[in-house]
């Protein structure tokens, strides 16, 4: 394959060969469910991913945290099988059965033996298009989704994230938590979930894929059989536009905020706006966070945990979507050190942004990054995952040797430049735990917030 592979909304049949021959088949069929494979040569298993472009960020304020009450609700049961039907049919098998809710997609997914694929197709498939949504499950599920949103609010980790990104995001939908509030949840109403799903769960909506030991013609025979047998209508349609890319304008939220939590360890997290999804940057600022905090070798890691001893976990992220993104970084110490770990992050975010990166680090950064994309792609969850992003969000896919190819053209020049681009942009400050709020006033240049305990 000879660059990244475009997938056109209106191009119903697609095959191409990727790095190690393997071969891609996409089919779009009359109804607009797309269909994606990927066989891999010697695999005795497959993951099988049903997805929908629709994520935390597509509700309205009166909707927030429904997208994943709704997942959770699709295990529930359906017309001809129980919640612990669904259960026992993975499980009997020794599969693997789960979902995620994202900011932009939900993904019901499975990974079995070849033999038993057939089985996950026809249960997913009977869970993405019945779910009955009984009142009584209902309620049932929204005391479980008020235990998982309580289990997160204890996590320190978990609630400096949501509330970062709530800062670096401003009044963004992507600033919102995935899972709702409290109150969120309990003024959720079972009709409005399922008017939401209803308007999302269409056949234009679906995206099914799958990666393993898969033959494609029998998997499209035996998803249209299983959304015919559903109900689901033979009415033509083309597949829902995917999401404009163009970079959205930020309103920053509160750009330093202490959150007092009576814990041993602060966490501590600085960020500013990153990149979206399809900025061409996007392998440089891979290469950047490398260096700066993506291992044991980084910057970050061997200034703060290896000489100085100063905390545990410290590493720097770079989650992209759509139209906005983050750059962050993220410690963990004791309280009496979080002043000047936080410090330290940024002494080496503006080192990297004055002085650019050795040779000798371009070098690891970029054999780290080739080998650990090689090594996942040995999983055929990492694929299907691949297939479903390519799909859902950008439009193209981008096999190895082209994700290679891309690292291999950026410049140590180019990663100093989005350095200094990226420090030159607001900075957003978020600590959980038992700090002084004051005391971060020099670090950020600007008075704390302080956020009263829950």
């Amino acid at each position: 394959m000879n660059g990244p592979v475009p997938l056109p909304l209106d191009d119903l049949e697609l095959s191409f060969r990727v790095s190690g021959d393997e071969l891609v088949r996409r089919s779009v069929l009359p109804s607009g469910i797309r269909i994606l494979t990927e066989r891999m040569a010697g695999a005795r298993s497959a993951t099988v991913g049903f997805w929908v472009a629709v994520g935390s960020r597509d509700e309205t304020a009166a909707e927030r945290g429904s997208t994943h009450f709704l997942e959770h609700l699709l295990f529930k049961g359906t017309p001809t099988r129980s919640a612990f039907d669904i259960s026992v049919s993975f499980e009997s098998v020794g599969g693997e059965h789960n979902a995620a809710t994202a900011k932009e997609y939900t993904c019901y997914y499975a990974k079995v033996r070849d033999v038993d694929v057939d089985m996950a197709v026809d249960v997913l498939a009977d869970m993405v298009t019945s779910s009955v949504i009984d009142p009584d499950e209902f309620e049932v599920e929204r005391g479980v989704i008020l235990d998982e949103l309580a289990m997160a609010d204890d996590d320190a980790g978990d609630v400096g994230s949501e509330r970062l990104f709530e800062s670096v995001l401003g009044d963004h939908p992507l600033g919102r938590p995935i899972g709702g509030s409290p109150d969120s949840i309990r003024a959720a109403r079972r009709d409005d979930v399922v008017r939401h799903y209803r308007e999302n769960y269409r056949p234009q909506d679906l995206v099914v894929t799958v990666a393993g030991a898969v033959d494609h013609e029998a998997l499209v025979g035996r998803i249209t059989a299983a959304l015919r047998s559903a109900g689901w209508p033979d009415t033509e349609a083309t597949p829902v536009p995917r999401r404009p890319t163009a970079t959205a304008e930020l309103s920053q939220g509160a750009p330093a905020v202490v959150i007092p939590r009576p814990l041993e360890q602060a966490t501590v997290m600085l960020a500013v706006p990153g990149l979206a999804l399809t900025d061409p940057r996007r392998p440089t600022l891979s290469i950047l966070n490398a260096v700066l905090g993506g291992g044991m070798s980084s910057r970050l890691f061997q200034e703060i945990r290896e000489k100085r001893g100063l905390a545990y976990s410290v590493y720097s992220f770079t989650p992209s979507y759509s139209d906005a993104g983050l750059f962050g970084l993220y410690a963990g110490s004791a309280p009496r050190n979080a002043v000047e770990v936080s410090k330290l992050m940024l002494d080496e975010f503006d080192r990297l942004a004055d002085d650019g990166i050795t040779e000798h680090e371009f070098e690891r950064s970029l054999g780290m990054l080739g080998g650990a994309a090689a090594l996942a792609l040995e999983d055929s969850d990492t694929r299907m995952n691949r297939l479903g992003r390519a799909e859902i969000s950008t439009g193209e896919f981008v096999d190895l040797d082209e994700s290679l190819a891309r690292l291999a053209r950026v410049t140590s020049e180019g990663v100093q430049e989005l350095a200094r681009e990226l420090r030159s942009r607001v900075l957003s400050t978020v600590v959980v735990g038992d700090v002084e709020p004051a005391l971060f006033d020099a670090v950020v240049a600007e008075p704390v917030a302080t956020t009263p305990p829950a």
